[in-house]
């Protein structure tokens, strides 16, 4: 069975305010106290109001799912300790008005002196899969070919419509302040692993990025495990709409290795309407239309539907076809995390929301 890892990254929020805290130190060290986790599993983020977890390296859903649950506990009862909550959603409904301190690592000092404002409003939270591929070639191969389902994954996974109080518009704002990074976005096409790294190198002789971490390319190969790496993924709410979308894009993996092996042709979309389709699925969550891999716009459900049908083999072979569609049906019924943050400030204001996102990190 093909190897899964995951990725999340969690605000730290006063539980009265709303506001973010830089207490991400502390609570990185108190969350190892217990020896629920390691050092490894609980990382530095950019800003310290923020903290990242991973996973080890998982062969099944229930592995993954129950590592999440572990390290949100893990972190969630270090937070409150320090007198904060962590917070599962891609940006904070709130800010303060003044920047929030930024960690002190090398990397992140010249992010600081690269692009000060942008570093300020990188309060963004994620979630990352890592699938193992077979090499870097497969690799290659991969992102060529999951690159034309990312704006369907970005809509699915939207938990992040809330900026400075107020609601952005868009179901996944998190998506658009990341837009901004000089290598950001849908990846290009690659012809093979020489030239992504080729492409890589030339990007980094240019001074336009200091090393591979900057590559916001919302897909990517990992530079340190031997893996594709998903990122156009928000934060999700409940630990287990995580493993949901870990799933799909292990398939999506697996199904792509088979049809790289048999040569079959790519989708035929232009580099431009993918982009455009990227941001529409940022702008409308599963709300309005998608952009079908083929660039016709079609309903939300229709795409989804037709991703599922596309992956289903691969869902069954992993026995994962019953778990992941119980769990899209939910997200159809009830509704994106944007969906539903909204839907908190609708009926109970900001201070809704906070509970909301606060009080899900712990659920299944």
């Amino acid at each position: 069975m093909t190897t899964i890892g995951v990725e999340e990254e969690y605000l730290l929020l006063d539980p009265v305010t709303g506001l973010p805290v830089p207490q991400a130190d502390k609570v990185r060290a108190a969350a190892g106290v217990g020896h629920l986790v390691t050092d490894q599993e609980v990382q530095y983020e950019l800003l310290q109001a923020q903290v990242e977890v991973a996973t080890p390296v998982c062969d099944t859903l229930e592995e993954v799912g129950g590592h999440l649950l572990r390290l949100r506990h893990a972190v969630g009862v270090a937070a409150e300790e320090h007198g904060c909550r962590i917070g599962v959603c891609g940006t904070p409904p709130l800010r303060h008005g003044r920047p929030i301190a930024v960690t002190d690592q090398a990397r992140y000092r010249a992010m600081v002196a690269q692009a000060p404002q942008l570093v300020a409003e990188q309060l963004v939270n994620g979630t990352h899969v890592h699938v193992a591929v077979p090499d870097r070639e497969a690799g290659v191969q991969v992102l060529n070919r999951v690159r034309f389902r990312l704006p369907t994954l970005t809509a699915m996974a939207a938990n992040s419509p809330l900026w400075d109080g107020h609601d952005t518009g868009f179901a996944s704002w998190r998506t658009v302040i990341f837009s901004r990074w000089p290598v950001s976005g849908t990846p290009p096409h690659f012809q093979d692993a020489g030239d992504y790294d080729r492409r890589v190198e030339r990007l980094q002789e240019s001074g336009l990025i200091s090393d591979t971490g900057q590559l916001y390319w919302q897909a990517r190969l990992s530079a340190t495990y031997p893996t594709i790496e998903v990122r156009c993924l928000d934060v999700q709410l409940r630990a287990d709409e995580a493993v949901m979308l870990a799933a799909i894009i292990r398939a999506l993996v697996e199904t792509s290795l088979a049809e790289a092996a048999a040569d079959m042709p790519l989708p035929d979309c232009a580099p431009e309407l993918l982009q455009a389709a990227m941001w529409h699925a940022a702008r409308h969550g599963l709300g309005d239309t998608l952009i079908a891999p083929d660039g016709t716009p079609q309903r939300a459900g229709d795409v989804l539907y037709e991703f599922l049908r596309h992956v289903a083999p691969a869902l069954e072979a992993s026995g994962d076809s019953r778990q992941v569609t119980s769990l899209i049906h939910r997200l159809l019924q009830d509704g994106t995390g944007a969906d539903r943050q909204r839907a908190a400030l609708a009926h109970g204001g900001l201070r809704a929301v906070t509970e909301l996102v606060s009080a899900q990190s712990t659920m299944p």
